[in-house]
């Protein structure tokens, strides 16, 4: 019997390679994978249901189930997942010292409905008592100029954003000090090309990041993976069999970091950094399914909802396929 073709748009994660290339087969599927930019990924899936299968933007994701629009069903895999502390990026003459000091400031986003954004939108009001009403929002291409909100947002009024000139970036504007900060999921080129303008609010975000988790216990979650509602009407076991392929293409980038002959990864401290992971947040420190991750889901869901993002505080069981959140016993 001839396997189910289904396309699958994600990009190049190591936690999928074990079935990209073989190692690891979904039972009954062929995948054909198409590595794209998590951007494209994101625009082609959202306006226009491209793909069979496909990695998806948590927070665009939260919109879609809230209007009732999409016609895809996510399954509990995480893609992506990053502490976002380290993504604040501020002008060094904007006066911006601390997270309090944002109150009032001209802050850059490439669109408001990023998941980055409201996570670390988040965080500045249950951390640090900065709300998204207290900050002057300007949005557009961080890079490449005329971004546009993937999504049609209908925000809070008191929630200020301003479109940038498009023909201008953010990037840019936040060099010459046009903006006084910059939030957003990739590092400015500005920053990454060392220029003396640009800083992180937090230097030391790795030691900020550690202490969130520790007193929180979320894992920000950033990407989850949908599959297609007219897939699943007609092939109702896919969403299972691609979660159990999911989870194991994973298992197999764990197996791989416990090799210390020979070195996964391209970092000659790699498996001292990998000890400090597993001491702080346990051996499977990037959970799939949805009870070891019910904090961090219901958390994106509240910021969602406090945001004006969303219209509806969802059900966190009504985001997943059923037939993910079970499974049988012997």
């Amino acid at each position: 019997m001839s396997k189910l073709n289904l396309s699958f748009a994600c990009w190049d994660y190591d936690r999928i390679h074990a079935l990209t290339n073989g190692t690891v087969q979904a039972d009954g599927i062929s995948l054909n994978w198409l590595n794209m930019p998590v951007e494209e990924t994101f625009w082609r899936m959202m306006r226009h249901q491209e793909f069979d299968v496909s990695e998806l933007s948590l927070s665009s994701y939260l919109i879609a189930k809230d209007r009732g629009l999409p016609n895809f069903t996510a399954i509990p895999v995480f893609m992506s997942r990053c502490f976002r502390h380290s993504g604040i990026y501020i002008n060094k003459n904007s006066g911006i010292k601390e997270p309090a000091d944002l109150r009032g400031k001209r802050v850059g986003i490439p669109e408001y409905q990023l998941t980055a954004c409201l996570w670390i939108r988040g965080i500045l009001q249950h951390d640090y008592n900065v709300h998204p009403e207290d900050i002057n929002w300007y949005t557009g291409g961080q890079e490449t100029s005329g971004r546009i909100e993937k999504i049609k947002l209908v925000l809070p009024p008191e929630i200020n954003i301003i479109p940038i000139n498009e023909e201008r970036t953010l990037n840019e504007m936040l060099d010459s000090g046009e903006i006084d900060a910059l939030i957003a999921p990739r590092a400015p080129s500005c920053f990454l090309n060392g220029s003396p303008n640009v800083q992180r609010l937090f230097s030391d975000y790795v030691t900020v990041e550690k202490d969130y988790y520790q007193r929180t216990g979320i894992f920000p979650i950033m990407h989850v993976v949908v599959v297609k509602d007219e897939v699943l009407k007609e092939h109702p076991w896919v969403a299972t069999n691609l979660y159990k392929a999911l989870e194991e293409a994973k298992q197999k980038v764990y197996e791989g970091f416990k090799q210390t002959a020979a070195l996964k990864v391209t970092l000659p401290w790699f498996t001292s950094e990998w000890e400090n992971t597993t001491e702080l947040m346990g051996e499977d420190f990037w959970p799939y399914g949805l009870e070891k991750n019910r904090k961090t889901l219901e958390a994106a869901v509240t910021y969602s909802y406090e945001q004006g993002l969303i219209k509806n505080k969802l059900n966190i069981e009504d985001l997943f396929s059923k037939a993910t959140l079970e499974k049988y016993t012997l």
